[in-house]
């Protein structure tokens, strides 16, 4: 009996007796409204639900009075064993060893879905991050939003949404003049211009777009800037594409900025155009001394903001505001924007976004603002020289060790990384640890096949062990806690919870043999422990690719 299926039940003793209680009212309860807790002391029980205090009010009743009504029809149910009321009003419920431990075949039967909830079916996601100006390579600022954006899209889409991974690319205004006009001068061999690109970097892109455009110095000075920019641009680019494919971090949609300047295919007027014109149309823009304003202190923004300067020029709340109603063009109802520490300000911006296309800001638009991260040792690289490079710490720590220690801790919360212990193969470094339980799962499946011990039999009701039912509790969370951590967008939820299972995993592997010893024979009780062995190695994985780290079969 799972969870849903215990949440089921509670509501169906429930309804009948609310309806003696309060005969003209309807409860207006689902199952999944039934909140069930796995209680710390393991002797109150497998399960615990606080329903009977959360009702009692309403329902005209003393709480405990209710529980015990409640824990009385519970108790008849199958696969229940005992049922117990605590305290002002806990329900402690105890499951029979069978239907707890059924649980280790729908584990494995349901394989890579295990987990997997429909908690957020029909909703439409689209979370932007990392968005770094294509004008250098990617850095260590970028390495926490990368995994973090990717894994909050993992969790959003096991739990039913339809979530998309976009990358804003800033390849318009002031910065992109400028990162041609650093490539330029270094492929004239002159000094970087002031307020330029330095790095050994724009140097090997000069060197590239010389080698593609070899009468580059030949053109004419406003044509070597734009060949310059577009080429330089492209290989750029391509190497912030490289970096994050070797993070495991894949885009689904890659987000020009030009696009929104760009005339509409028919000529008519640009993204940007229109994205005043709509702003108009929703009554939240006026005019002032020749620019065009957005009255943004209307949604709790600090002040109003210019959309377009008196000379015609477009602002960058412009682009912002376009991009955002192209978003909700697109289908997308919630837009998950992903900031670093120094963008706070962008907040309240982008809420007033929404609200003056017309959309509420607490519901449609989410911002997360991340604190910084650092790691001990870290070298500045030798080819930007002022920054410290996602490639290079890929090569020095490796893309699972990076992307799990980075999700492990709240967004929020400055983070100090210790590589000495990232690179340890020990269990006080938590990858590791995780990882060599699932490696572990698998060496026992390996042994349990040499020795001829296989799942060709199944009785749930030999878990009998201490451990079996800790173990068995843990998994039976994991759905559980996956939805959780797609609602309240925070990776860290699985990895915690993937530590704790691992560390369940270990004592029971210390405590139940799935082998027999020497030449006891092979009995049913060993066959129903490798379906556990399996089940634990199949959450272990999945919960580890939820995370985009990797599940090694051997360590």
């Amino acid at each position: 009996m799972n969870p849903e299926a215990l949440a089921a039940a509670i509501l169906a003793v429930l309804t009948p007796i609310a309806a003696s209680l309060r005969p003209d009212e309807e409860l207006g309860l689902t199952a999944s409204d039934v909140v069930l807790d796995r209680p710390r002391n393991r002797d109150h029980g497998d399960w615990s639900s606080n329903i009977a205090m959360r009702l009692a009010k309403k329902l005209g009743s003393n709480p405990r009075e209710l529980a015990q009504r409640i824990a009385d029809d519970l108790a008849s149910v199958d696969g229940i064993s005992s049922v117990e009321v605590a305290g002002p009003g806990f329900i402690n419920i105890r499951l029979e060893a069978g239907a707890a431990g059924a649980l280790a075949k729908t584990i494995v039967d349901a394989g890579a879905a295990y987990g997997t909830n429909h908690s957020q079916a029909g909703v439409s996601v689209n979370v932007e991050f990392v968005s770094a100006n294509p004008t250098g390579p990617l850095h260590i600022a970028h390495t926490r939003w990368a995994a973090l954006g990717d894994s909050i899209v993992r969790l959003l889409l096991a739990s039913g949404a339809h979530a998309v991974r976009e990358y804003y690319i800033n390849d318009a205004g002031a910065q992109m003049e400028r990162f041609a006009q650093s490539v330029l001068a270094a492929a004239k061999g002159e000094p970087t211009p002031e307020g330029g690109y330095p790095g050994e970097y724009i140097t090997e892109l000069a060197q590239r777009v010389l080698a593609a455009h070899p009468g580059l110095l030949e053109l004419p000075e406003d044509e070597q800037l734009v060949v310059a920019r577009d080429q330089a641009y492209e290989y750029q680019l391509a190497e912030i594409k490289n970096s994050l494919e070797r993070f495991n971090v894949p885009f689904d949609v890659w987000f020009s900025e030009r696009t929104l300047h760009a005339a509409s295919e028919d000529g008519g007027p640009s993204l940007v155009d229109q994205a005043v014109d709509r702003l108009r149309a929703q009554g939240h823009v006026f005019d002032d001394e020749g620019a065009v304003w957005v009255r943004t202190t209307d949604f709790t923004d600090d002040k109003d903001r210019v959309i377009r300067r008196s000379n015609g020029e477009y602002t960058y709340f412009a682009a912002d505001a376009a991009y955002y109603l192209n978003k909700g063009d697109r289908g997308f109802q919630n837009k998950i924007y992903l900031l670093g520490a120094d963008h706070h300000g962008y907040v309240n911006r982008l809420k007033a976004v929404a609200g003056a296309a017309g959309e509420d800001p607490e519901k449609n638009i989410q911002v997360l603002i991340g604190q910084m991260v650092s790691i001990n040792g870290a070298r500045l690289s030798k080819r930007a020289g002022n920054i410290i490079e996602m490639d290079d710490l890929l090569n020095w720590l490796g893309a699972d060790a990076l992307r799990y220690s980075l999700e492990r801790s709240p967004a929020d919360s400055p983070l100090d990384l210790d590589p000495e212990l990232l690179q340890k193969r020990t269990n006080d470094n938590p990858v590791f640890y995780v990882q060599y339980a699932h490696a572990r799962t698998h060496n026992v499946a390996r042994n349990a096949a040499d020795s001829g011990v296989d799942r060709s039999e199944f009785a749930p009701e030999l878990l009998v062990h201490e451990t079996e039912g800790a173990l068995l509790g843990a998994l039976q969370e994991f759905p559980r806690i996956v939805a959780f951590a797609a609602e309240v967008r925070e990776p860290h939820r699985i990895a915690r919870y993937l530590e704790e299972l691992a560390g369940l995993y270990h004592r029971w592997y210390d405590n139940c043999r799935v082998i027999p010893k020497g030449d006891d024979p092979i009995e049913t009780v060993h066959r129903t422990r490798l379906w556990l062995n399996d089940a634990a190695g199949q959450v272990l994985r999945n919960g580890l690719e939820l995370l985009g780290v990797s599940a090694p079969e051997r360590m």
